[in-house]
């Protein structure tokens, strides 16, 4: 039976703290499985560092990752899904607006056959204008930018397989398109319906402000999850693109010249020529920059292309190579 671990990142959640352990226990109990329950503390200043450590101290399957500093919700969720021991990785918020009794459906939906499941927090308590209106927007967007059918990308609660938790790498605000990130690397994901709360205790900590983020980080996905292979595609396209308008442009201008006698030097579209030729160089450069960059990416890091499910009749045990910054600290 695949053993499960929580990862709850921790903010300035004093008050919820101990009412999240108390939901959480019993639903965990209940599915009579091995469990953890990792909770990362993202440079609390109210206090929420005391009750972790009471928790720790009454129960040995709480465990804490304490950050010197506030490094947001995408460094704590990757620091907990990296320490995480569990078969099955369940994150979610730790305000106790996700619902701890949709776990069990989560897992059981993981053990159909899927990779990730997401949830979708279908009647959402949240106010309109700083909360739902920007993420229907940005989901909408999201949705018709990347290719992957979404209804709620930004929902924290998600059942992950380990293998496939740990592939992921999360850095600035990427936590929220772990589905798509997981999807590009070939992984079956599923949403599901999930019961959502309005915040009881504290202030929620992401506001209208953040929809510009998601903006920013929305090209960065689409560049990683479509070029970071083979940035020559992009940057070649673009540098095509600007050399058949510097051919066009002086096509026009030399037919201009002998056919009407309009001066070169004064004409614009001499100016358009060679601007565009030049840029198209420059596409071209960059994206053999890209080519060579994505290389040195994939080898330094001893990283593959290419995501394997299963190994059929491979009698001996293969040693997967350990991230860099592991082999350079040993």
């Amino acid at each position: 039976m695949n053993s499960i671990s929580i990862v709850v990142p921790i903010y300035n959640e004093v008050e919820n703290i101990p009412r999240l352990y108390a939901a959480l226990t019993p639903v965990l109990e209940e599915m009579n499985r091995e469990y953890e329950v990792l909770l990362v503390d993202d440079g609390s200043t109210d206090g929420s560092k005391e009750e972790l450590a009471k928790l720790t101290d009454s129960d040995a399957r709480i465990k804490v990752i304490e950050f010197r500093n506030n490094f947001g919700q995408t460094a704590a969720m990757a620091a907990g899904l990296r320490h995480a021991s569990g078969d099955i990785i369940i994150t979610m918020d730790g305000d106790l607006q996700n619902d701890p009794s949709d776990i069990p459906m989560m897992v059981a939906k993981i053990e159909e056959g899927f990779d990730l499941v997401h949830g979708w927090r279908k009647n959402r308590q949240d106010t309109f204008i700083n909360r739902k209106l920007p993420s229907k927007i940005a989901n909408w967007l999201i949705s018709k930018v990347t290719g992957f059918p979404v209804n709620d990308l930004g929902c924290t609660l998600k059942a992950i397989r380990r293998e496939v938790a740990q592939e992921l790498e999360l850095f600035g605000d990427m936590h929220r398109f772990i589905p798509i990130l997981a999807a590009c690397r070939g992984a079956k994901c599923a949403e599901v319906v999930t019961k959502h709360h309005p915040r009881r205790f504290g202030e929620t900590k992401y506001g209208i402000s953040r929809t510009f983020k998601v903006l920013l980080d929305l090209i960065t996905v689409k560049y990683l999850i479509q070029y970071l292979v083979s940035p020559m595609r992009l940057f070649g396209t673009m540098g095509l693109v600007s050399g058949g308008v510097a051919v066009l442009s002086g096509i026009v201008t030399v037919a201009m010249k002998v056919f009407s006698g309009i001066d070169m030097t004064g004409n614009p579209l001499l100016l358009l020529t060679v601007f565009s030729a030049m840029v198209g160089i420059q596409f071209f450069i960059l994206g053999m920059l890209g080519e060579l960059g994505a290389r040195i990416y994939f080898e330094v890091r001893k990283k593959q292309p290419y995501a394997v499910r299963h190994l059929w009749n491979f009698k001996e045990k293969r040693e997967f190579p350990r991230a860099f910054d592991e082999r350079r600290a040993a």
